[in-house]
């Protein structure tokens, strides 16, 4: 659907990202260096997206020239790294209405009414809004946020305390591995015996189940006890049907996200098996002109969702999209090492060599 309408309080941009994690935030990087200013919207309430809200202090092995960080830290750096093109971020929203206009720009607006003009659009809102599976027992949500958890924000909380961790995914696996000799116990709680975390985490927990550091239940929570108004017992069902009384102060359950393109999927993109199809790898742009795909929500043949291939995309989709921005520019290809037009634009000196 076109759209005229020019609403008076809508931002003129050339360059609206959806998604504020690694991947569009080195989108802002790629477009800064071709003087594109982007505007930044994330239904999270801060940046970081997946690596700050999931595992913020999970170490990530696979950036380029770092041999380890951590997902806040990787998050701090590329914020650091973009400071020179000051994006405006909009947090706290959800891009609900993409609609073309007559002039070839898009009318974007978000959840809470925040509307823009664009020329450009780049989605790169990893596996799309997403929420953690949640346990299927009845009642237990009401202790949510207090005991249960689906995931670690503040890890000192669960120190000294007697936890149940339900999952068998890196997740639960890395969590359970770090509360051990943290907390007063530590009972990983699975519904079969295989698992789908790496292998050194699973040797390294039943090497520590042997030394009773922690315990392995094999099945699953069906009821649970409350004693003054808190969470006491899982009641955990095994294979046998025998149902056994699992004491606890806190839960923490890491069952997968189940994502959900939401209003993404109401844009007239491309669509395989939940994530946007790019027409090439050469701008990764959707069948929809002047929208690109970057990171872990496109999919092309070859397609590996790593945080590094998703910065390739970004670099390439940002000069796929310049024509749309600078129509009657010719776009060169520079290198921050020698360019002093990206010193400039980067607010750093030009060095001089002897």
């Amino acid at each position: 659907m076109n759209s005229t309408v020019t609403t008076p309080d809508a931002i003129e941009a050339d360059a609206v990202i959806i998604g504020a994690g690694p991947v569009g935030l080195f989108q802002v990087f790629e477009l800064g260096l071709l003087e594109i200013k982007a505007h930044v919207i994330d239904s999270l309430g801060a940046v970081g997206g997946q690596c700050v809200e999931l595992y913020p202090d999970k170490p990530i092995y696979d950036i380029p020239a770092v041999p380890s960080c951590t997902g806040q830290e990787l998050t701090d750096n590329l914020l650091k790294q973009i400071e020179p093109f000051d994006p405006t971020f909009h947090l706290g929203q959800e891009v609900t209405k993409v609609e073309r206009r007559a002039d070839g720009r898009f009318d974007v607006e978000t959840s809470i009414g925040t509307r823009f003009i664009t020329k450009t659009i780049f989605i790169a809102a990893g596996v799309g809004s997403f929420q953690a599976r949640t346990i299927k027992v009845d009642g237990i949500e009401e202790f949510e946020g207090s005991q249960l958890h689906y995931k670690v924000k503040d890890p000192a909380i669960f120190e000294g305390k007697n936890l149940v961790i339900c999952g068998g995914g890196d997740s639960a696996l890395d969590w359970a591995l770090n509360f051990v000799g943290k907390a007063e116990s530590v009972v990983l709680l699975h519904r079969r015996e295989e698992f789908r975390a790496a292998p050194a985490s699973v040797a390294k927990m039943k090497a520590l189940c042997d030394e009773y550091e922690m315990q392995l239940i094999i099945g699953q929570a069906t009821g649970f006890e409350a004693k003054d108004g808190k969470l006491s017992e899982l009641k955990v069902t095994g294979a046998d049907g025998v149902t056994r009384r699992v004491p606890l102060d806190m839960l923490l359950v890491f069952f997968g996200l189940s994502p959900k393109l939401g209003p993404i999927a109401e844009w007239g993109l491309d669509i395989e098996r939940r994530q946007l199809k790019v027409m090439n790898t050469e701008k990764f742009e959707t069948n929809v002109p002047g929208i690109f795909a970057v990171g872990d929500i496109n999919t092309y043949p070859g397609k590996k969702k790593l945080i590094l291939s998703g910065f390739h995309e970004a670099a390439l989709a940002a000069f796929g999209a310049a024509p749309y921005i600078f129509p009657d520019k010719k776009i060169h290809m520079q290198y921050t090492t020698t360019s002093p037009k990206l010193h400039k634009v980067l607010g750093v000196e030009t060095p001089v060599f002897d």
